[in-house]
């Protein structure tokens, strides 16, 4: 019991640690390149990675080892490309109705997985799929005569983040989630290393202070994430992660003098309620299966 409150506690620090860090992304991205404020955030990223992994069983080597290779390679490369969308969304959009989409990616995760994975989806969660999908819509439906072209960058995000997901669900199949982990922040180092200087930009002295402190938040939210996991499944911290939208509609309007439409505020009520409803039916059904296959399932 207290293991899995040392988790909860855990994961709330990743997530106000990770709403943090997005404010501080936004107001960088809306002075400097996304792509510049990807790699100097992957360079810390990358070295914590190394760090970690050097420290684990079997150090570097064995930590490095992996079954699937190019996938692990097309994994860190959909979430490079996948932060650099998110700070860019941050900046043109807002922290708000970016987060606000980005709450379907686990209703596009349930899409996606009947194709790629082949994993069957009942009625329950196609109905859920479904409101998702009209909530979506709702945030998304044009605000006067004109639709913002913009938003369909947060919706190609959010496909974008589903992909790595199911990537990383298949890549779990083989390799740990510590290979897993130190392949993502490697392969994003040296992706953002290879494009990111074409995008240098000279920072101010205060800038480079909130560079620093993303960084720190970066390497921070990622070890608390670390923390909850041991601790708890994916089940339980999904539906923990809604609250991001909480903080990013707080720190947008509070901060940054965002608005929020009627819209979006129901819109996101109904992607959120549908998530969460989608994650917990998939729990349900996984833990069915694994009864009826005789494997532990806790």
């Amino acid at each position: 019991m207290k293991s899995k409150t040392h988790g909860y506690i855990f994961a709330l620090l990743a997530l106000t640690i990770f709403s943090l860090q997005d404010a501080i992304s936004k107001h960088l991205a809306s002075a400097y390149p996304p792509i510049f404020v990807t790699m100097i955030r992957y360079w810390a990223f990358g070295l914590f990675t190394i760090i970690l992994a050097s420290k684990m069983h079997g150090g570097l080597k064995a930590t490095a080892r992996t079954k699937r290779p190019a996938l692990q390679v097309a994994r860190g490369l959909l979430l490079a490309v996948q932060v650099v969308l998110a700070i860019t969304c941050f900046a043109v959009i807002g922290l708000a109705r970016s987060q606000a989409i980005f709450s379907a990616t686990p209703i596009l995760i349930a899409l996606l997985a009947m194709p790629i994975l082949g994993e069957r989806v009942g009625w329950r969660r196609w109905a859920a799929i479904g409101a998702g999908l009209f909530g979506v819509l709702l945030i998304l439906k044009p605000e006067g005569d004109f639709f913002d072209v913009k938003l369909l960058l947060a919706v190609a995000s959010c496909f974008n983040f589903a992909f790595y997901v199911i990537a990383t669900r298949l890549v779990s199949r083989d390799d740990s989630s510590t290979t897993s982990f130190f392949y993502t922040g490697v392969v994003g180092a040296v992706a953002m290393t290879l494009i990111g200087p074409f995008y240098w930009s000279w920072m101010s002295s205060g800038d480079w202070g909130w560079m620093a402190l993303v960084c720190m938040t970066s390497i921070s939210s990622h070890y608390f994430l670390i923390r909850a996991y041991d601790s708890l499944d994916a089940a339980a911290v999904q539906p923990l992660t809604y609250l991001s939208l909480v903080y990013a509609s707080i720190i947008g309007v509070t901060i940054y003098g965002e608005t929020l439409s009627l819209n979006t505020i129901v819109g996101s009520a109904i992607v959120v309620a549908a998530g969460i409803f989608t994650v917990w039916r998939e729990h349900v059904v996984g833990r069915r299966a694994a009864k009826a296959s005789g494997v532990a399932f806790d």
